[in-house]
C-alpha cells in the first residue's frame, strides 16, 4: 500500500522554502545587529567593518555561482540540505572569533553556505509551481528575509542579553539542522513524490516541459542568451542596495540617531515588517494581473516600473533629522525592493527552463557580487572619513531600480523565454 498523499502539498514545500530564508537571515544578521557593541569591544574601524562584510560577500558571489551549478547537477534535495548544514556550522563559529580577521574568515564561511538559498528555493518553485503560481510562490519565500530580518533584532538581543553574543550566534546556528531534518523527509521532485495526488501533479506540470529536468546546460552557452543578462542587470544594480540595508542600518541608526541595542528592535522591526508586505504584495500582484489577462511581459514589468518610480523616495531619509521619517522611508524602499527582488526571481524562472534556473540565478548572483563587493569597499571608505555621511548611499539606492528597468526592458522587450536546446 502506497503512502498517503498530502493535499496542497506544493504549499507545504512553499512554506519550507520560507522557513528556510527565516533562518538564512538570522543567521546573516547576527553579526550586523551586534556590530556596534563588538566594534566597542574587538576595536575594528569601520573599513574593518566593511571588509568583514566583503568578505561574506566575496564568498557569497563566488558560491552562488558554484552552487547553482552544483544544485543543477545533485538536485535540490541533496543541494539544499547540504548549504543549510554548512553555513549553520558557520554561523556558530563566529562565536569563536576574537579579531577583525577571524570574523573575516568567518563570515567568509558563512557566505559560502548561504548561497545556495536563493538558486535552491528558485529552483524548487520551478519544480513544484506552474507559471501561473510561481509569482505568489517566490513572493512566500522572498518574504522569508523580512521575516528574518524581524526575529533577529527581537531575538538576537535577547539572546546576548541572556547568553553573551557567543551564545547569541552558536544558539541561531542550531535552528538550521532542526529545518535540514524536516526538509529531507518532506521534499522529492514532484514526478517521483510518494505523497503527491495525480491530480496535483498534473496542474504543477501545466506549461512545464516534460523530461528535461536532470540534463544541465554549460554556462557559457547560458551566457549567450539575453535572458540571462537581463536576469543579471536586474540582480546586479539593486542587490547592493539590499546589503546596504542589511549591514548598515542598524549603524545608520546609532551613528545618526543614537539608537543601539534593544532601543533598535521597534525601529527595525518596522522597516523589514514593511519589506515582508511589500514582498507577499509584489508576488500576489504580479500572479494577480496573469490571472486578469496580462501577459507576463506586461504584468511582471507594470510590477517593476510601480517599485522603480517609488523607489527615490528614500534619498529624503538622508536629509532628514526626524529618526522615526528615517525609518519609515527605509520601511517603504525596503519594501519596494522586496517586490522588486520578488518580480526578479520569479522572472528567472520565466525566462529559462526550470533545469537551467539555478545556474541563471548563479551567474546573476555571483555578477551582483561583484557589484556589492565595490559598493560594501565605497561605503566603507566614505564613513571611514565621516561615520556620519550616508548620502552618497541613498542616492544610489533610490536610482538604482529605473536604471535597472531601462536595462532589462532593453535586452528582453518582449520577455520571451530563451529556447534553450
Amino acid at each position: 500500500m502506497g503512502q498517503p498523499t498530502i493535499r496542497n502539498l506544493r504549499w507545504y514545500i512553499a512554506a519550507m522554502l520560507l522557513a528556510a530564508a527565516v533562518i538564512n537571515y538570522i543567521d546573516r544578521q547576527v553579526f550586523s545587529i551586534l556590530a556596534p557593541d563588538l566594534q566597542a569591544v574587538i576595536g575594528w574601524s569601520e573599513l574593518d567593518y566593511g571588509r568583514i562584510v566583503i568578505a561574506f560577500q566575496v564568498s557569497y558571489a563566488v558560491m552562488l555561482l558554484i552552487s547553482g551549478r552544483i544544485i543543477d547537477r545533485i538536485g535540490t534535495r541533496a543541494g539544499f540540505a547540504i548549504a543549510i548544514i554548512w553555513w549553520s556550522i558557520a554561523a556558530m563559529a563566529h562565536a569563536f572569533a576574537r579579531n577583525a580577521f577571524q570574523f573575516g574568515v568567518a563570515r567568509f564561511a558563512l557566505g559560502m553556505g548561504e548561497a545556495a538559498n536563493f538558486p535552491a528555493s528558485v529552483k524548487a518553485v520551478a519544480e513544484w509551481f506552474p507559471a501561473r503560481e510561481r509569482a505568489t510562490a517566490t513572493g512566500i519565500f522572498n518574504a522569508g528575509p523580512t521575516v528574518g530580518a524581524i526575529a533577529a533584532p527581537i531575538l538576537v538581543p535577547l539572546t546576548a542579553a541572556y547568553a553573551g553574543w557567543q551564545g547569541a550566534f552558536i544558539l541561531t546556528g542550531l535552528i538550521g539542522f532542526v529545518w535540514c531534518g524536516a526538509w529531507w523527509w518532506l521534499y522529492r521532485r514532484p514526478e517521483i513524490h510518494p505523497r503527491l495526488a495525480a491530480e496535483e501533479l498534473a496542474v504543477i506540470q501545466q506549461g512545464q516541459p516534460v523530461g528535461a529536468a536532470t540534463s544541465s546546460v554549460s554556462w557559457w552557452t547560458l551566457l549567450t542568451y539575453r535572458q540571462t543578462w537581463a536576469y543579471a542587470v536586474a540582480k546586479m544594480l539593486p542587490d547592493p542596495v539590499w546589503w546596504f540595508y542589511l549591514f548598515w542600518l542598524p549603524k545608520f541608526l546609532a551613528q545618526n540617531f543614537g539608537m543601539r541595542g534593544t532601543d533598535q528592535i521597534v525601529p527595525l522591526t518596522v522597516v523589514y515588517t514593511m519589506a515582508g508586505l511589500g514582498s507577499l504584495a509584489a508576488g500576489w500582484m504580479s500572479s494577480s494581473l496573469i490571472a486578469r489577462g496580462y501577459s507576463v511581459n506586461r504584468a511582471r514589468k507594470t510590477t517593476f516600473g510601480g517599485i522603480a518610480l517609488l523607489m527615490p523616495l528614500v534619498i529624503v531619509a538622508a536629509y532628514t533629522d526626524s529618526a522615526w521619517t528615517a525609518v519609515v522611508l527605509i520601511g517603504v524602499a525596503v519594501a519596494l525592493h522586496q517586490g522588486f527582488s520578488t518580480t526578479v526571481f520569479t522572472m528567472a524562472s520565466d525566462l529559462v527552463p526550470a533545469r537551467a534556473v539555478g545556474s541563471v540565478i548563479g551567474i546573476g548572483g555571483a555578477l551582483a557580487g561583484v557589484c556589492s563587493i565595490a559598493a560594501a569597499e565605497y561605503t566603507g571608505r566614505i564613513l571611514l572619513q565621516n561615520p556620519g555621511h550616508y548620502r552618497p548611499m541613498f542616492v544610489v539606492a533610490g536610482l538604482s531600480y529605473l536604471v535597472c528597468l531601462l536595462i532589462v526592458h532593453l535586452l528582453v522587450p518582449r520577455f520571451e523565454p530563451a529556447e534553450i536546446p
